[in-house]
C-alpha cells in the first residue's frame, strides 16, 4: 500500500471517531443533523492532492532515519496530517464563500452543493449554512487532537501550533480581502510588497512550515533557532507556491486544477497584475484599470490579451526557475543538522507544476 492510500484510508475511522464522540457527549443532540455534519467532513475534506498531510510522515520519516517509524508512529503523524487537511477544508469552505467561487476540487463550492443531506432541502443549495459547517470542521480537528495525543509531552506545543497557524493565515485572508475590495477598484496600489505579505501569511505557514513543524514537534524537536531556520527556507517556497498557484489561476487547464479560476474577476492582488502594472506601457495600463475586476468574460479576456502581449508566461517561468536557485542557497545555509532531505522533498513537489 502507498503511502497516500495508507493516509486515506485512515480518514474514515477518524471521521467516525469526531462522530462517535459526538454523539456519546451529546446523547440528545439531532441524529440527521449528524448526518448533515459527515457529509459536510466527506465532501470538503477528501478530493485534493494531500500533500500538505503527507509531509508530516515524510518529515518524521527524514528526522528518525535509518529508524523506520513504527505502525504507531506512522498512524500519529497521518492523524496530524489529517487535522492540516481539515484545517485547509475550513479555510477552503469559508474562502470560497467569501470569493463566490463556483467550483472546487472538480466539483461545485460546499455552499453551491445541491440536496444536502436532511429533510426539507431537497432542491436547494447549502448556501450561508456552509459559514457554520466550516466552523465544524475547525473543531472537529481540536477533537481528534484531544482524543490522540492529550498524554503527548507536546500536546500544549501542538495545540499553540494549530492556533498560531490558523491565526497567522486569518490575518493574511484579512490583508487580501482588505486590499482589493469588490466596491474599490484601484490596481494602482498593488505592490509586490503587499503581496508577499499576504502570500506569507495566508499561505506559506499554514501550506509549508506547519507540516514540517508537527513532524518536529512528534521528534521532540522544540529548540526555537531550528524551527526559525526551517520557517525561513520553507517560507521561500510557501511565496513560489502561491505564484505558482496566481499563474495556474489564469493560465491552467481548469480541468487539471479542478476550479475556474476568478483571481481577475475578483480584483486580486495576485502576482500577474502586480507584474503587469509594472511591466505594462501606459495604454496597457489603461486596458487593465478598465477591465480588471469586471465580472464580464469579455473583459476578463482583454486583461489576458494583456497578460500575454507583456509575455508575462516567460516573466513566470524565469522567476520560478530563480527561485528555485534561491532555495538551494538557502537550504545549504539554514538546514543545520535538519536533514536537507525535509526541504528538497516539498521542492520536488511544487517546482514547475501545473496543477
Amino acid at each position: 500500500m502507498s503511502a497516500k492510500q495508507e493516509f486515506v484510508e485512515l480518514f474514515q475511522p477518524l471521521l467516525d471517531e469526531v462522530i462517535a464522540d459526538c454523539e456519546k457527549c451529546y446523547p440528545d443532540y439531532n441524529k440527521d443533523a449528524i448526518v448533515w455534519f459527515r457529509k459536510v467532513m466527506e465532501y470538503n475534506c477528501l478530493g485534493g492532492k494531500m500533500n500538505r498531510g503527507l509531509s508530516v510522515l515524510a518529515t518524521y520519516k527524514r528526522l528518525i532515519f535509518p529508524r523506520e517509524p513504527t505502525d504507531e508512529e506512522i498512524r500519529e503523524a497521518n492523524i496530524l496530517g489529517w487535522c492540516i487537511e481539515w484545517l485547509q477544508a475550513f479555510f477552503l469552505v469559508s474562502d470560497d464563500i467569501m470569493d463566490a467561487s463556483a467550483t472546487r476540487r472538480g466539483q461545485p463550492c460546499w455552499y453551491k452543493a445541491m440536496d444536502p443531506p436532511y429533510k426539507g432541502w431537497k432542491g436547494h443549495e447549502v448556501g450561508m449554512v456552509a459559514i457554520n459547517d466550516a466552523f465544524l470542521i475547525e473543531s472537529a480537528i481540536y477533537k481528534i487532537l484531544k482524543r490522540n495525543f492529550r498524554s503527548k509531552p507536546y500536546y500544549v506545543d501542538l495545540l499553540e501550533l494549530m492556533h498560531e497557524t490558523s491565526y497567522q493565515t486569518e490575518l493574511g485572508q484579512m490583508l487580501d480581502l482588505i486590499t482589493a475590495p469588490e466596491h474599490h477598484v484601484d490596481i494602482n496600489k498593488f505592490t509586490l510588497e503587499k503581496y508577499k505579505c499576504i502570500v506569507k501569511y495566508k499561505t506559506a505557514f499554514y501550506s509549508f512550515y506547519l507540516p514540517v513543524a508537527m513532524g518536529m514537534l512528534m521528534n521532540g524537536i522544540s529548540d526555537k533557532q531550528k524551527h526559525d531556520n526551517a520557517l525561513e527556507i520553507l517560507l521561500e517556497m510557501g511565496e513560489l507556491f502561491q505564484i505558482q498557484d496566481d499563474y495556474l489561476d489564469c493560465f491552467g487547464d481548469p480541468e487539471k486544477i479542478g476550479k475556474i479560476g476568478t483571481d481577475i474577476q475578483d480584483n486580486k492582488c495576485g502576482w500577474l497584475i502586480v507584474q503587469a502594472m509594472k511591466l505594462a506601457t501606459p495604454e496597457q495600463k489603461l486596458i487593465l484599470e478598465e477591465n480588471y475586476a469586471k465580472k464580464d468574460e469579455a473583459k476578463v479576456e482583454k486583461v489576458k490579451a494583456v497578460y500575454r502581449d507583456l509575455d508575462l508566461p516567460s516573466v513566470y517561468h524565469a522567476y520560478e526557475r530563480q527561485s528555485y536557485d534561491r532555495l538551494q542557497k538557502l537550504m545549504e545555509e539554514k538546514a543545520g543538522d535538519l536533514p536537507v532531505e525535509i526541504f528538497k522533498d516539498f521542492a520536488d513537489k511544487i517546482y514547475f507544476r501545473t496543477k
